[in-house]
């Protein structure tokens, strides 16, 4: 028997390759998807370490040790091991570690509202670059920056102390209080930072911009040894644990015991400090590594939701190309099967003979598609993600035999319906159609696409289980109904063609009309239209989606991160450096409550030249919105100190205030001035406090903060003599106090402190009030959390479909007027500075030049490159190479059917032709009945495909599990329809000419 059925393969092989091809169609989806997602985890862990910020690829650990010299009155340390803490971090495998401690110490800087930095650091000297003297060698040794020796003029062999100190915040001291005893150090080198942003620096800052008596400069702590720290008189000490990844720590391969060793970590943090002799105080882990591997379990997690999509479909079509291609040589070989029932031929006998010729095709194919599958994804990660490597698993294989058995079940299906006909049916020319077979089919169809639906609906748009199938069984049974209700359509336009003479398009019609087949054939090429243009509709709304998070989610072609710096400042520096206003501008993200949506404060003079926008806005008409008319502002005179007449009167013994003034350079030259004035006295006096700042161009008054003692019932009145207007309604003041106009200034009244501790704020109305902001969509905000961290009403003064960078809900605010209504005077630590595509490439070099210090760039292009390495990006490449085998299948589908029909089609037409056709006729008849119907099924494809869209394509995370609030499009761009419909004809319509031709050339 298996002689006999091999003789037959052999006899008929091209049928059985053909069915060995489907076959492998069918297998290799079921390989290939397990081997992509595979493959999908390495590129896209890949891709986000190689995007990740510094921060996501190193871990601190971080302890407070205590003050030693309460034990026993020991002034000695006894002794920092921290080479103990060392000990729990060294399982990160692949990571590096720097040990150090920190403290403040005064005696460099001669003002001791400043201190100098002592730092030790494990291996400090080999990222080090001496300018001068040596690197450290022995206790006592002191390395220091050479901005600093050169502000302080020292040199290189000098005999400096050092002496431990704290910060005393109290607003009568605000310096550094020495507490220790004198170290003397050895001035042993001046060095220079060989990579102020190497990984190797942690998160710590060292060489972040400080103030001193001269102003702003770069940070430079004094670098000294771990002896030293022991032998020091000093109270608390800030000891860290610095691990970085090394080479190769963050491959791929390594991140599952990278997650393993981060979990002990973090389970071991509370026993590690109980283990450290040095006592801490606090014991925590710093870290973004969680950070980095969550974005990459997202990335799996999406992958994973998507790939089985286009996976099934494939198989579902593939299978059905399987019943039709066994149906159509089951329909050819009838007499064969009659003849087998005729002769006696037992019933297994006769299923195994007829069933399996296609049984061994399928197995072929089966082994074959095992392969292709892999091979596919191997060449697929090759070209699109060298260097990554597909790592091919026996894991793979999961799905195959799922694949297989559905093949093998496609073929028993498509030989049952011969199988189960009487001998009389079989040996007739033109069987009988079986309808009821065909509905009950149809309908099963259907109901299984609806219950796809409601599950995908009903599970919130989870693609698992019967989720995966839901698109391609929503596309098959709207193609089978498109189908059954072509048919008749058909027929009757085949009549009409006759009755009306035009004889080679009535032909057409009418044997596409009356093939069994057709219809489903008809139903397949529309499935397989409709599947490429589903996966063509995902990967342009994936693309766009990404375009617009890299160019509205970036907010400009280009984004600056800045060290922290006075807003006014800011926005001087930016407007220094690009005096045209067309390429820089400076922005504020302004920090929020939990709940409370993102706001953006922006110099809104520089907007619609240099901020990226969503279409449609109306982004001119922006800055008149916000940048509304505003009363000028209160300036102080041109000096360097800063004075004020203040007259205080009805305040109880113990009971009186203290008045603070916030003051920001009206040329931006530096940083704000918070002007402690001190204890207001009972009379008329005059405060002075120095304000180098004001002298050039003169200061901005923010505000004037009124705070009391410790003691209850604090009330009395402030008079302020010759600084602003005296109109009440020229200033506004906070909860606990009320302004009225004096005869020689403006009278404060503090009328109840008890229920405000933290004191009373009185303002110069110099903005529009409430702020003006644009907001989206319909949210209304009362207030918002300003740039001090306390509440300010806002005013919607217009409407925008997204905010650049923060999205929706969001706000926009003014830059200057927002700071005009801050009072804290501190620097911002969220300033950014957004440039246009025209921006020239010395920019950055511009923006320092004016005293700003660039700690982050980024660009929409390397989001763009980020994006393009995530999870929905990665997963759609496999459903491209999908959309290409659907179009390929149904190519092939298409030549099987011609070859299947053309010795009937040949018949009749030759006998027609005998009749007397035209050859004209004939032509038309033999070229054109496939061609229409590839025709045919292509527009309605892509109905079919749009409509399928519609129903489930919502639920493909194409913007990840999270997207970002950004107005994300939904629908694919008609362009790229209409290109994948083209292609799609010319493909199958091209096929189908071919082989309408092959059956001309046979007829006479």
């Amino acid at each position: 028997m298996i002689s006999l059925i091999l003789t037959m393969v052999w006899a008929r092989r091209g049928p059985a390759i053909v069915l060995a091809v489907l076959a492998a169609f069918a297998v290799a989806p079921a390989v290939a998807a397990p081997a992509y997602l595979r493959a999908a985890d390495r590129v896209v862990a890949a891709g986000q370490v190689a995007q990740a910020d510094r921060g996501e690829k190193e871990m601190s650990i971080r302890a407070v040790d205590r003050d030693r010299r309460e034990d026993g009155g020991s002034s000695a340390t006894g002794g920092i091991d921290i080479a103990t803490t060392a000990a729990g971090v060294a399982e990160l495998p692949g990571f590096e570690y720097a040990y150090a401690a920190e403290l403040s110490a005064v005696g460099l800087e001669p003002d001791v509202r400043f201190r100098t930095r002592l730092v030790h650091r494990q291996d400090v000297c080999a990222h080090l670059v001496i300018v001068a003297g040596r690197c450290l060698l022995g206790e006592g040794d002191l390395v220091i920056g050479e901005q600093m020796a050169k502000r302080l003029e020292l040199t290189v062999g000098q005999s400096v102390e050092l002496t431990y100190a704290y910060y005393n915040n109290d607003p009568q001291v605000m310096a550094y209080i020495l507490d220790g005893e004198p170290k003397r150090f050895f001035l042993a080198g001046v060095y220079r930072p060989a990579d102020p942003g190497e990984i190797y620096w942690g998160e710590h800052g060292y060489f972040a911009p400080e103030e001193s008596t001269t102003g702003t400069h770069a940070g430079e702590p004094a670098f000294t040894g771990q002896t030293t720290f022991d032998l020091m008189n000093r109270g608390k000490v800030e000891l860290s644990v610095d691990g970085y990844a090394g080479p190769g720590a963050l491959d791929a391969d390594r991140l599952p015991a990278l997650r393993e060793a981060l979990t002990r970590l973090q389970a071991g943090i509370a026993d590690m400090g109980a283990g450290l002799d040095v006592g801490t105080d606090s014991l925590k882990l710093q870290t973004g590594i969680p950070q980095l591997l969550a974005r990459i379990d997202e990335g799996h997690t999406t992958a994973r939701r998507i790939v089985p999509v286009p996976a099934v479909a494939l198989v579902v079509l593939a299978c059905l190309a399987i019943l039709l291609a066994v149906a159509a040589g089951a329909e050819v070989r009838r007499p064969e099967t009659a003849v087998i029932a005729l002769r006696g031929a037992r019933q297994p006998h006769r299923w195994l003979l007829a069933a399996g010729e296609s049984l061994v095709a399928v197995l072929a194919g089966t082994v074959a598609g095992a392969l292709a599958g892999q091979l596919l994804v191997d060449a697929v990660v090759a070209v699109r993600w060298p260097g990554v490597g597909a790592d091919p698993h026996p894991d793979s294989l999961k799905y195959a035999p799922l694949a297989a058995a559905a093949a093998i079940l496609a073929v028993l299906l498509a030989q049952g319906v011969t199988m189960l006909r009487p001998v009389s049916e079989l040996l007739r020319r033109t069987p009988t159609p079986g309808r009821w077979a065909g509905i009950a089919i149809d309908i099963l169809i259907v109901a299984l696409a609806a219950g796809a639906v409601v599950q995908l609906a009903v599970g919130g748009g989870d693609l698992v289980g019967v989720g995966s199938a839901a698109p391609a069984l929503v596309m098959l049974a709207l193609a089978l109904l498109v189908a059954r209700s072509l048919r008749p359509l058909t027929a009757r336009s085949g009549h009409r063609a006759l009755g009306r003479g035009r004889l080679g398009a009535g032909l057409t019609w009418l044997l596409l009309a009356r093939r069994g087949a057709t219809g489903r054939v008809l139903a397949l090429l529309m499935a397989a239209v409709a599947v490429s243009a589903y996966m063509v509709a995902a990967s342009d709304v994936a693309a766009h989606s990404r375009r617009i998070q890299a160019d509205l989610g970036v907010g400009a072609d280009r984004v600056l991160s800045v060290a922290p710096v006075g807003r006014a400042q800011l926005i001087a520096a930016v407007a220094r450096a690009d005096p045209g206003a067309r390429v820089a501008m400076a922005a504020v993200a302004v920090s929020q409550r939990p709940g409370q949506p993102p706001v953006l404060a922006v110099d809104t003079t520089r907007l619609a030249a240099v901020a990226n926008w969503p279409g449609g806005t109306p982004y001119r008409q922006v800055a008149d919105l916000l940048r509304q008319a505003a009363p000028e502002p209160v300036v102080t005179p041109r000096t360097a100190e800063f004075t004020m007449e203040l007259s205080a009167e009805g305040f109880g013994p113990g009971r009186q205030v203290s008045v603070d003034a916030v003051l920001s350079p009206m040329d931006g030259s530096g940083p704000d001035v918070v002007a402690p004035m001190g204890v207001a006295q009972p009379g008329r006096h005059t405060y002075k406090y120095p304000a180098p700042q004001c002298q050039k161009n003169g200061c901005r008054l923010n505000a004037l903060h009124v705070s009391g003692s410790n003691s209850l019932g604090v009330r009395g009145t402030l008079t302020l003599h010759g600084l602003g207007g005296t109109d009440p309604a020229g200033w506004r003041i906070s909860q606990g106090g009320q302004v009225a106009a004096g005869p020689d200034g403006l009278r404060i009244e503090v009328t109840d402190l008890d229920r405000v501790p933290e004191g009373i704020l009185v303002q110069p109305v110099i903005t529009p009030w409430p702020l003006p902001a644009v907001a989206t969509g319909t949210f209304v905000p009362g207030a918002v959390t300003g740039l001090d961290y306390r509440p300010a009403r806002v005013a919607v003064a217009g409407r925008l479909p997204a905010i650049p960078q923060a999205g929706g809900p969001a706000l926009m605010v003014d830059l200057e007027y927002a700071d005009r209504i801050a009072t804290d005077g501190a620097p911002t630590p969220s300033g950014q500075v957004w440039l246009s595509p025209r921006a020239p490439a010395d920019m950055v070099d511009r923006l320092t030049a004016q005293g700003l210090t660039i700690t982050g760039d980024l660009r929409s292009t390397q989001l763009a490159a980020r994006l393009a390495r995530q999870g929905p990006a990665v997963a759609l490449g496999y459903a491209a190479v999908v959309g290409v085998l659907v179009a390929l299948l149904a190519a092939g589908v298409l030549v099987l059917t011609a070859a299947a029909g053309r010795e009937r089609q040949v018949e009749d037409l030759s006998a027609l032709r005998a009749q007397g056709l035209s050859r004209a006729a004939v032509r038309r008849a033999a070229l054109w009945s496939y061609p229409m119907l590839a025709l045919a099924a292509v527009p309605a494809g892509l109905v079919i495909g749009l409509a399928g869209w519609a129903a489930t394509g919502w639920a493909l995370p194409l913007s990840g599990l999270h997207p970002p609030p950004l107005p994300l499009p939904s629908w694919p761009g008609w362009i790229s329809l209409l290109v994948a419909g083209a292609a799609l004809a010319i493909l199958l319509g091209g096929t189908a000419l071919l082989a309408g031709r092959r059956t001309l050339r046979r007829v006479p």
